[in-house]
């Protein structure tokens, strides 16, 4: 038991730094290239970002661990939302003030109720084609932003333009890219086979193990990178980090399982994971928003999400020693 726990520890902290090396690689090429640098924060950064939970999902699916894979879309969301985005709050209150953020929220609402609509007669292939099909236009219309050239309307576009690598040597982002992508391939593959054994050992399902561990090791790039942003005051960077990892969570990571190994949906996912994810994603819409004030997460709203990702923590835990 002892080496699956130091497997999964090894295997999230490699991945944590593989998926480091990876979106910097990439990005540098793509900007060696000749790639609007406004282009690769919002499409090449933020899928990268997501890298670890792809590989996870697409791995878990291959071994016919589609729990796993299901569980890691789904609680790494609400880990994105109730624990990301509330610590954050909690080191220094939120505000949005970019436009762009404000058109991604209504899209992450929609997205979020569709997958969850798709999810009642199971993952099949065309509901995964489906939602690749939504990305590729989600990824087409960021394209269509990044060209309009917005950079002195928009906060958050200038804030993600300067976080792209500058000056990076081609045999050195490629390097980075080589590495990280090997780096990711490896770990992610200790971190299933671990995770599984864990699952196992206790006689918990891999769903369970997916929506709590799992969720919150592949979350860790977000985090770091959201703590980040709010220390050099980019508020809305920190924002749009959760924003696009929720996005290409449902519909890169989320829809794997239905590709690779299509099949019903745990009836909990539908019960409890779900409603409790589309619950978060909801809170966040109306905080973005704020109606009769300027969108903003403040500390005591912060708290709040930090509490609620807590408890709906032990709510699985529970849950999960009941049928023990």
């Amino acid at each position: 038991m002892l080496i699956n726990f130091i497997a999964l520890a090894g295997g999230l902290v490699v991945l944590v730094l593989a998926a480091d090396k990876f979106v910097s690689g990439t990005a540098s090429i793509a900007r060696n290239l000749g790639v609007s640098p406004l282009l690769i924060g919002l499409t090449i950064v933020g899928l990268g970002t997501s890298a670890p939970e792809i590989l996870v999902s697409a791995i878990a699916s291959l071994q016919g661990n589609s729990g796993l894979a299901v569980g890691n879309a789904l609680g790494s969301n609400v880990a994105n939302i109730g624990l990301i985005l509330g610590s954050t709050a909690l080191i220094a209150p939120l505000t949005f003030h970019s436009t762009l953020l404000k058109r991604e929220l209504p899209m992450l609402t929609l997205i979020s109720i569709m997958c969850f609509l798709m999810a009642f007669d199971g993952l099949s292939e065309r509901d995964s084609m489906l939602m690749f099909a939504v990305l590729a236009l989600f990824i087409a219309w960021l394209a269509r932003t990044a060209k309009k050239d917005l950079r002195k309307e928009d906060v958050f576009e200038q804030e993600l333009e300067a976080e792209i690598p500058v000056g990076m040597s081609n045999l050195k982002a490629w390097t980075f890219f080589v590495l990280g992508l090997v780096g990711l391939l490896l770990s992610s593959r200790l971190l299933v086979w671990a995770a599984v054994n864990i699952a196992e050992s206790f006689g918990v399902s891999d769903l369970v193990i997916g929506l709590t561990i799992v969720a919150l090791g592949t979350s860790l790039p977000e985090l770091a990178a959201s703590i980040a942003s709010v220390l050099k005051k980019e508020d809305d960077l920190a924002i749009g980090n959760v924003i696009g990892s929720n996005i290409y969570n449902l519909l890169a990571v989320y829809s794997l399982p239905g590709l690779i190994a299509p099949g019903p949906v745990a009836e909990s996912v539908l019960t409890r994971d779900f409603p409790v994810m589309l619950g978060f994603t909801f809170a966040l819409f109306l905080l973005g928003y704020g109606f009769n004030r300027r969108g903003r997460v403040n500390r005591l709203e912060g708290a709040v999400l930090v509490a609620a990702y807590g408890a709906y923590q032990w709510l699985i835990y529970q849950e999960a020693v009941a049928v023990l």
